[in-house]
Protein backbone atom coordinates (compact mmCIF):
# COMPACT_ATOMS: atom_id res chain seq x y z
CA UNK A 1 0.00 0.00 0.00
CA UNK A 2 2.87 2.29 0.79
CA UNK A 3 4.33 1.50 -2.60
CA UNK A 4 1.09 2.49 -4.29
CA UNK A 5 0.97 5.79 -2.47
CA UNK A 6 4.53 6.50 -3.49
CA UNK A 7 3.72 5.76 -7.10
CA UNK A 8 0.66 7.99 -6.90
CA UNK A 9 2.73 10.86 -5.49
CA UNK A 10 5.32 10.50 -8.25
CA UNK A 11 2.62 10.71 -10.89
CA UNK A 12 0.32 13.35 -9.41
CA UNK A 13 2.25 15.03 -6.65
CA UNK A 14 1.65 15.00 -2.92
CA UNK A 15 -1.73 15.37 -1.34
CA UNK A 16 -3.06 18.69 -0.05
CA UNK A 17 -2.57 17.59 3.60
CA UNK A 18 1.06 16.79 3.00
CA UNK A 19 1.62 20.13 1.27
CA UNK A 20 -0.09 21.97 4.09
CA UNK A 21 2.07 20.26 6.63
CA UNK A 22 5.17 21.13 4.73
CA UNK A 23 4.17 24.78 4.41
CA UNK A 24 3.72 24.99 8.15
CA UNK A 25 7.32 23.90 8.72
CA UNK A 26 8.72 26.71 6.49
CA UNK A 27 9.78 29.96 8.21
CA UNK A 28 7.49 33.00 7.69
CA UNK A 29 10.24 35.28 6.39
CA UNK A 30 11.11 33.12 3.42
CA UNK A 31 7.65 32.23 2.02
CA UNK A 32 7.01 35.99 1.30
CA UNK A 33 9.24 35.94 -1.76
CA UNK A 34 7.21 33.34 -3.70
CA UNK A 35 4.04 35.34 -2.96
CA UNK A 36 5.61 38.50 -4.34
CA UNK A 37 6.81 36.56 -7.37
CA UNK A 38 3.19 35.79 -8.14
CA UNK A 39 2.56 39.47 -9.00
CA UNK A 40 4.29 39.26 -12.39
CA UNK A 41 1.99 36.39 -13.24
CA UNK A 42 -0.94 38.75 -12.87
CA UNK A 43 0.79 41.41 -14.95
CA UNK A 44 1.47 38.77 -17.60
CA UNK A 45 -2.28 38.28 -17.90
CA UNK A 46 -2.83 42.04 -18.74
CA UNK A 47 -0.07 41.96 -21.40
CA UNK A 48 -1.83 39.13 -23.22
CA UNK A 49 -4.90 41.27 -23.50
CA UNK A 50 -2.87 44.14 -24.95
CA UNK A 51 -1.22 41.81 -27.44
CA UNK A 52 -4.63 40.54 -28.43
CA UNK A 53 -5.89 44.09 -28.92
CA UNK A 54 -2.79 45.01 -30.91
CA UNK A 55 -3.20 41.95 -33.10
CA UNK A 56 -6.85 42.87 -33.78
CA UNK A 57 -5.89 46.43 -34.68
CA UNK A 58 -3.17 45.19 -37.01
CA UNK A 59 -5.57 42.88 -38.74
CA UNK A 60 -8.07 45.70 -39.23
CA UNK A 61 -5.37 47.94 -40.72
CA UNK A 62 -4.20 45.10 -42.94
CA UNK A 63 -7.74 44.49 -44.14
CA UNK A 64 -8.17 48.22 -44.76
CA UNK A 65 -5.00 48.38 -46.84
CA UNK A 66 -6.02 45.29 -48.78
CA UNK A 67 -9.51 46.72 -49.39
CA UNK A 68 -8.16 50.06 -50.61
CA UNK A 69 -5.65 48.25 -52.83
CA UNK A 70 -8.38 46.11 -54.33
CA UNK A 71 -10.55 49.16 -54.96
CA UNK A 72 -7.66 51.03 -56.54
CA UNK A 73 -6.76 47.99 -58.60
CA UNK A 74 -10.35 47.72 -59.80
CA UNK A 75 -10.39 51.40 -60.72
CA UNK A 76 -7.03 51.07 -62.45
CA UNK A 77 -8.28 48.05 -64.37
CA UNK A 78 -11.48 49.84 -65.32
CA UNK A 79 -9.44 52.80 -66.57
CA UNK A 80 -7.05 50.47 -68.39
CA UNK A 81 -9.89 48.67 -70.13
CA UNK A 82 -11.15 52.02 -71.41
CA UNK A 83 -7.72 53.24 -72.53
CA UNK A 84 -6.72 49.93 -74.10
CA UNK A 85 -10.11 49.06 -75.54
CA UNK A 86 -10.56 45.90 -73.45
CA UNK A 87 -14.32 46.36 -73.41
CA UNK A 88 -17.01 43.82 -74.04
CA UNK A 89 -19.24 46.46 -75.62
CA UNK A 90 -19.94 46.05 -79.33
CA UNK A 91 -21.10 49.66 -79.67
CA UNK A 92 -20.59 51.22 -83.11
CA UNK A 93 -21.52 54.86 -83.63
CA UNK A 94 -21.07 57.71 -86.06
CA UNK A 95 -19.37 60.74 -84.54
CA UNK A 96 -19.47 64.08 -86.32
CA UNK A 97 -16.82 66.63 -85.39
CA UNK A 98 -18.05 69.93 -86.73
CA UNK A 99 -15.34 72.10 -88.26
CA UNK A 100 -16.70 75.09 -86.35
CA UNK A 101 -15.65 73.42 -83.09
CA UNK A 102 -11.98 73.60 -84.09
CA UNK A 103 -9.58 76.47 -83.49
CA UNK A 104 -7.80 77.69 -86.60
CA UNK A 105 -4.40 79.36 -86.89
CA UNK A 106 -2.22 80.46 -89.77
CA UNK A 107 1.36 79.25 -89.93
CA UNK A 108 4.13 79.68 -92.46
CA UNK A 109 5.18 76.57 -94.40
CA UNK A 110 7.22 75.84 -97.50
CA UNK A 111 5.63 74.48 -100.67
CA UNK A 112 7.10 71.92 -103.07
CA UNK A 113 9.28 74.58 -104.69
CA UNK A 114 10.70 75.81 -101.39
CA UNK A 115 8.61 78.97 -101.34
CA UNK A 116 7.21 80.15 -98.02
CA UNK A 117 3.45 80.51 -97.84
CA UNK A 118 0.75 80.77 -95.23
CA UNK A 119 -1.19 77.64 -94.30
CA UNK A 120 -4.25 77.32 -92.10
CA UNK A 121 -3.98 74.62 -89.41
CA UNK A 122 -6.61 73.51 -86.91
CA UNK A 123 -6.71 72.25 -83.33
CA UNK A 124 -9.47 70.10 -81.87
CA UNK A 125 -11.36 71.03 -78.70
CA UNK A 126 -10.67 67.88 -76.67
CA UNK A 127 -13.53 68.53 -74.26
CA UNK A 128 -15.90 68.67 -77.23
CA UNK A 129 -14.41 65.48 -78.70
CA UNK A 130 -14.59 63.65 -75.35
CA UNK A 131 -18.23 64.69 -74.90
CA UNK A 132 -19.10 63.33 -78.35
CA UNK A 133 -17.37 60.02 -77.66
CA UNK A 134 -18.95 59.67 -74.22
CA UNK A 135 -22.45 60.47 -75.50
CA UNK A 136 -22.23 57.65 -78.06
CA UNK A 137 -20.79 55.12 -75.62
CA UNK A 138 -17.38 54.90 -77.29
CA UNK A 139 -15.47 55.84 -74.10
CA UNK A 140 -16.38 55.71 -70.39
CA UNK A 141 -14.13 58.32 -68.83
CA UNK A 142 -13.96 61.76 -70.41
CA UNK A 143 -11.29 63.01 -68.02
CA UNK A 144 -9.05 60.08 -68.86
CA UNK A 145 -9.43 60.58 -72.60
CA UNK A 146 -8.60 64.28 -72.24
CA UNK A 147 -5.54 63.38 -70.18
CA UNK A 148 -4.43 60.95 -72.85
CA UNK A 149 -5.10 63.57 -75.52
CA UNK A 150 -2.90 66.10 -73.74
CA UNK A 151 0.00 63.63 -73.55
CA UNK A 152 -0.49 62.39 -77.13
CA UNK A 153 -1.04 65.88 -78.67
CA UNK A 154 -4.32 64.59 -80.04
CA UNK A 155 -5.68 68.10 -80.61
CA UNK A 156 -3.15 68.53 -83.43
CA UNK A 157 -4.00 65.20 -85.06
CA UNK A 158 -7.80 65.03 -85.02
CA UNK A 159 -9.60 66.42 -88.08
CA UNK A 160 -13.17 67.59 -88.66
CA UNK A 161 -15.48 65.07 -90.26
CA UNK A 162 -17.86 62.20 -89.65
CA UNK A 163 -16.36 58.94 -88.40
CA UNK A 164 -17.69 55.45 -87.71
CA UNK A 165 -16.06 54.39 -84.45
CA UNK A 166 -16.20 51.29 -82.22
CA UNK A 167 -16.03 51.06 -78.46
CA UNK A 168 -13.39 48.32 -78.73
CA UNK A 169 -10.87 50.80 -80.16
CA UNK A 170 -8.18 51.88 -77.73
CA UNK A 171 -7.54 55.59 -77.21
CA UNK A 172 -4.61 55.71 -79.62
CA UNK A 173 -6.65 53.98 -82.31
CA UNK A 174 -9.54 56.38 -81.73
CA UNK A 175 -7.29 59.37 -82.37
CA UNK A 176 -5.87 57.76 -85.50
CA UNK A 177 -9.35 56.93 -86.76
CA UNK A 178 -10.44 60.56 -86.34
CA UNK A 179 -8.08 61.84 -89.01
CA UNK A 180 -8.68 62.70 -92.64
CA UNK A 181 -8.36 59.73 -94.94
CA UNK A 182 -8.70 57.07 -92.26
CA UNK A 183 -10.79 54.01 -92.96
CA UNK A 184 -13.25 55.13 -90.29
CA UNK A 185 -14.14 58.35 -92.06
CA UNK A 186 -17.66 58.31 -93.48
CA UNK A 187 -17.74 59.25 -97.17
CA UNK A 188 -20.46 60.99 -99.11
CA UNK A 189 -21.32 60.76 -102.80
CA UNK A 190 -21.37 64.01 -104.76
CA UNK A 191 -22.38 64.34 -108.40
CA UNK A 192 -21.05 67.11 -110.64
CA UNK A 193 -23.13 67.71 -113.77
CA UNK A 194 -21.56 68.11 -117.17
CA UNK A 195 -20.92 71.76 -117.92
CA UNK A 196 -20.00 72.76 -114.36
CA UNK A 197 -17.16 75.25 -114.12
CA UNK A 198 -14.26 74.78 -111.74
CA UNK A 199 -15.71 77.47 -109.45
CA UNK A 200 -19.07 75.70 -109.35
CA UNK A 201 -17.36 72.43 -108.49
CA UNK A 202 -15.36 74.06 -105.69
CA UNK A 203 -18.42 75.78 -104.27
CA UNK A 204 -20.28 72.47 -104.17
CA UNK A 205 -17.38 70.78 -102.38
CA UNK A 206 -17.38 73.64 -99.87
CA UNK A 207 -21.15 73.50 -99.28
CA UNK A 208 -20.95 69.72 -98.74
CA UNK A 209 -18.29 70.21 -96.07
CA UNK A 210 -15.55 68.45 -98.03
CA UNK A 211 -13.09 71.32 -98.51
CA UNK A 212 -12.87 75.04 -98.00
CA UNK A 213 -13.39 77.00 -101.24
CA UNK A 214 -10.33 79.22 -100.73
CA UNK A 215 -8.15 76.19 -100.01
CA UNK A 216 -9.37 74.56 -103.21
CA UNK A 217 -8.55 77.66 -105.23
CA UNK A 218 -5.11 77.82 -103.62
CA UNK A 219 -4.45 74.16 -104.45
CA UNK A 220 -5.64 74.65 -108.03
CA UNK A 221 -3.21 77.55 -108.32
CA UNK A 222 -0.14 76.18 -106.56
CA UNK A 223 -0.31 72.41 -105.97
CA UNK A 224 1.58 69.91 -108.11
CA UNK A 225 -0.48 67.43 -110.15
CA UNK A 226 1.45 64.93 -112.24
CA UNK A 227 -0.65 64.29 -115.34
CA UNK A 228 0.55 64.45 -118.91
CA UNK A 229 -2.58 66.30 -120.04
CA UNK A 230 -1.53 69.22 -117.81
CA UNK A 231 1.81 69.62 -119.57
CA UNK A 232 2.32 73.17 -120.73
CA UNK A 233 0.27 74.66 -117.90
CA UNK A 234 1.98 76.69 -115.21
CA UNK A 235 1.36 77.19 -111.53
CA UNK A 236 -0.01 80.54 -110.47
CA UNK A 237 -3.22 80.38 -112.50
CA UNK A 238 -6.13 78.28 -111.22
CA UNK A 239 -7.69 78.09 -114.70
CA UNK A 240 -4.92 75.64 -115.64
CA UNK A 241 -7.26 72.94 -114.27
CA UNK A 242 -10.45 74.21 -115.90
CA UNK A 243 -12.04 71.54 -118.07
CA UNK A 244 -10.02 68.67 -116.59
CA UNK A 245 -12.15 68.17 -113.47
CA UNK A 246 -14.22 65.42 -114.98
CA UNK A 247 -17.98 65.62 -114.29
CA UNK A 248 -19.10 62.42 -112.58
CA UNK A 249 -20.17 60.99 -109.21
CA UNK A 250 -17.40 60.68 -106.63
CA UNK A 251 -17.03 59.73 -102.99
CA UNK A 252 -15.46 62.30 -100.69
CA UNK A 253 -15.04 62.58 -96.95
CA UNK A 254 -15.46 65.70 -94.88
CA UNK A 255 -12.31 67.65 -94.20
CA UNK A 256 -10.51 66.13 -97.17
CA UNK A 257 -7.29 67.95 -98.14
CA UNK A 258 -8.02 70.27 -101.05
CA UNK A 259 -5.31 68.84 -103.31
CA UNK A 260 -6.59 65.30 -102.65
CA UNK A 261 -10.15 66.24 -103.60
CA UNK A 262 -8.97 67.95 -106.80
CA UNK A 263 -6.77 64.99 -107.68
CA UNK A 264 -9.80 62.69 -107.46
CA UNK A 265 -11.52 64.63 -110.28
CA UNK A 266 -8.32 64.86 -112.34
CA UNK A 267 -7.92 61.12 -111.94
CA UNK A 268 -11.46 60.72 -113.24
CA UNK A 269 -10.46 62.55 -116.41
CA UNK A 270 -7.29 60.47 -116.71
CA UNK A 271 -9.17 57.17 -116.64
CA UNK A 272 -11.82 58.35 -119.11
CA UNK A 273 -9.20 59.05 -121.77
CA UNK A 274 -8.81 55.81 -123.71
CA UNK A 275 -5.77 54.94 -125.80
CA UNK A 276 -7.88 55.47 -128.92
CA UNK A 277 -8.94 58.94 -127.80
CA UNK A 278 -5.31 59.87 -127.09
CA UNK A 279 -4.43 58.75 -130.64
CA UNK A 280 -7.23 60.93 -132.04
CA UNK A 281 -5.89 63.89 -130.10
CA UNK A 282 -2.39 63.40 -131.49
CA UNK A 283 -3.76 63.05 -135.03
CA UNK A 284 -5.82 66.26 -134.68
CA UNK A 285 -2.81 68.54 -134.43
CA UNK A 286 -4.32 70.21 -131.37
CA UNK A 287 -3.05 69.93 -127.81
CA UNK A 288 -5.18 68.18 -125.22
CA UNK A 289 -5.91 71.53 -123.61
CA UNK A 290 -7.15 72.92 -126.94
CA UNK A 291 -9.32 69.84 -127.52
CA UNK A 292 -10.87 70.25 -124.08
CA UNK A 293 -11.42 73.96 -124.74
CA UNK A 294 -13.37 73.08 -127.90
CA UNK A 295 -15.24 70.33 -126.03
CA UNK A 296 -16.21 72.81 -123.28
CA UNK A 297 -17.77 75.13 -125.84
CA UNK A 298 -19.66 72.22 -127.37
CA UNK A 299 -20.87 71.29 -123.87
CA UNK A 300 -22.23 74.77 -123.25
CA UNK A 301 -23.80 75.16 -126.71
CA UNK A 302 -25.32 71.78 -127.55
CA UNK A 303 -28.90 70.88 -126.71
CA UNK A 304 -28.71 67.18 -127.68
CA UNK A 305 -25.96 64.58 -127.99
CA UNK A 306 -26.44 64.12 -131.73
CA UNK A 307 -25.89 67.79 -132.56
CA UNK A 308 -22.63 67.99 -130.58
CA UNK A 309 -20.69 66.54 -133.52
CA UNK A 310 -22.25 69.05 -135.92
CA UNK A 311 -21.52 72.01 -133.63
CA UNK A 312 -17.95 70.72 -133.43
CA UNK A 313 -17.74 70.86 -137.22
CA UNK A 314 -18.85 74.50 -137.22
CA UNK A 315 -16.17 75.42 -134.69
CA UNK A 316 -13.42 73.74 -136.70
CA UNK A 317 -14.69 75.24 -139.97
CA UNK A 318 -14.52 78.75 -138.50
CA UNK A 319 -11.09 78.14 -136.96
CA UNK A 320 -9.78 76.88 -140.30
CA UNK A 321 -11.00 80.07 -142.00
CA UNK A 322 -9.68 82.26 -139.18
CA UNK A 323 -13.16 83.54 -138.38
CA UNK A 324 -14.21 84.68 -134.96
CA UNK A 325 -16.12 81.88 -133.27
CA UNK A 326 -18.81 84.26 -131.95
CA UNK A 327 -19.85 81.86 -129.19
CA UNK A 328 -21.47 83.83 -126.38
CA UNK A 329 -20.80 81.12 -123.79
CA UNK A 330 -17.15 82.11 -123.80
CA UNK A 331 -18.06 85.69 -122.96
CA UNK A 332 -20.27 84.61 -120.06
CA UNK A 333 -17.40 82.61 -118.54
CA UNK A 334 -15.98 85.84 -117.15
CA UNK A 335 -19.31 86.65 -115.49
CA UNK A 336 -20.09 83.57 -113.35
CA UNK A 337 -22.88 85.28 -111.41
CA UNK A 338 -24.67 86.64 -114.48
CA UNK A 339 -27.85 84.94 -115.63
CA UNK A 340 -29.29 85.07 -119.13
CA UNK A 341 -27.77 86.29 -122.38
CA UNK A 342 -24.70 88.53 -122.35
CA UNK A 343 -25.31 92.25 -122.28
CA UNK A 344 -24.19 94.66 -125.00
CA UNK A 345 -21.47 95.92 -122.66
CA UNK A 346 -20.14 92.39 -122.18
CA UNK A 347 -20.10 91.76 -125.93
CA UNK A 348 -18.17 94.96 -126.57
CA UNK A 349 -15.48 94.27 -123.98
CA UNK A 350 -12.02 93.69 -125.37
CA UNK A 351 -11.27 90.30 -123.82
CA UNK A 352 -9.75 87.06 -125.16
CA UNK A 353 -12.87 85.32 -123.84
CA UNK A 354 -15.09 87.55 -125.97
CA UNK A 355 -15.12 85.46 -129.16
CA UNK A 356 -17.45 87.94 -130.82
CA UNK A 357 -14.32 90.06 -131.24
CA UNK A 358 -11.30 87.85 -130.57
CA UNK A 359 -10.34 85.22 -133.09
CA UNK A 360 -9.17 81.74 -132.22
CA UNK A 361 -9.84 79.79 -129.08
CA UNK A 362 -10.39 81.39 -125.68
CA UNK A 363 -7.44 81.18 -123.22
CA UNK A 364 -8.88 78.17 -121.38
CA UNK A 365 -11.77 75.73 -121.33
CA UNK A 366 -14.96 77.34 -120.03
CA UNK A 367 -16.37 74.32 -118.18
CA UNK A 368 -15.91 70.60 -117.58
CA UNK A 369 -17.21 68.79 -120.68
CA UNK A 370 -18.73 65.33 -120.64
CA UNK A 371 -17.34 62.38 -122.54
CA UNK A 372 -19.66 62.87 -125.56
CA UNK A 373 -18.55 66.46 -126.04
CA UNK A 374 -14.90 65.38 -125.78
CA UNK A 375 -15.45 62.71 -128.42
CA UNK A 376 -17.22 65.26 -130.65
CA UNK A 377 -14.20 67.57 -130.34
CA UNK A 378 -11.93 64.67 -131.31
CA UNK A 379 -14.12 63.30 -134.10
CA UNK A 380 -16.33 66.12 -135.48
CA UNK A 381 -18.74 65.64 -138.36
CA UNK A 382 -17.46 66.66 -141.77
CA UNK A 383 -19.73 69.51 -142.92
CA UNK A 384 -19.71 72.89 -144.65
CA UNK A 385 -21.75 74.59 -141.94
CA UNK A 386 -20.47 77.93 -140.71
CA UNK A 387 -23.41 79.01 -138.57
CA UNK A 388 -25.98 77.59 -136.18
CA UNK A 389 -28.88 79.05 -134.22
CA UNK A 390 -31.31 77.76 -131.63
CA UNK A 391 -34.77 76.81 -132.80
CA UNK A 392 -36.91 77.99 -129.86
CA UNK A 393 -39.79 75.77 -130.90
CA UNK A 394 -37.86 72.46 -131.00
CA UNK A 395 -35.15 73.30 -128.46
CA UNK A 396 -32.42 72.10 -130.84
CA UNK A 397 -30.16 73.95 -133.27
CA UNK A 398 -30.46 74.68 -136.98
CA UNK A 399 -27.30 74.81 -139.12
CA UNK A 400 -26.44 77.04 -142.08
CA UNK A 401 -23.72 77.47 -144.65
CA UNK A 402 -24.40 81.15 -145.42
CA UNK A 403 -24.88 84.29 -143.39
CA UNK A 404 -28.06 85.19 -145.29
CA UNK A 405 -29.78 81.92 -144.43
CA UNK A 406 -28.61 82.25 -140.82
CA UNK A 407 -29.88 85.83 -140.44
CA UNK A 408 -33.19 85.00 -142.10
CA UNK A 409 -33.82 82.21 -139.61
CA UNK A 410 -32.78 84.28 -136.60
CA UNK A 411 -35.29 86.92 -137.62
CA UNK A 412 -38.06 84.40 -137.12
CA UNK A 413 -37.06 83.55 -133.56
CA UNK A 414 -37.84 85.29 -130.33
CA UNK A 415 -34.80 85.04 -128.09
CA UNK A 416 -34.78 86.37 -124.55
Amino acid sequence: MADKNKDFEELFGKSDDDRTKKMKTVPKSKPQQPEKAAAPAKKSGNGGSEVKNGFSGGMLYFLFVISVSVILACLAWAAATDVLGFKSSDTVAQITLDKDSFTYKEVEVKDDDGNTKTKKVHYADMSYVADKLKEQGIIKYKWLFKLFGAVYNADEKIDPGTYELKAVYDYKALVKKMTSGSGAMVTKKITFPEGYTMRQIFKKLDSEGVCDYDELMDAATNATFNYSFLEGTEKGDPTRLEGFLFPDTYEFYEGMPAATAINKLLEGFHYKMTAEMLEWQQESGYTMREIITIASMIEKEAATDTERYTIASVIYNRLNKDWALQIDSTTLYEYPDHEGAPTAEMLSKDSPYNTRISKGLPPSPICSPGIVSIKAALRPDSTSYMYYALNTETGSHEFFTSADAFNAFVATQKYD
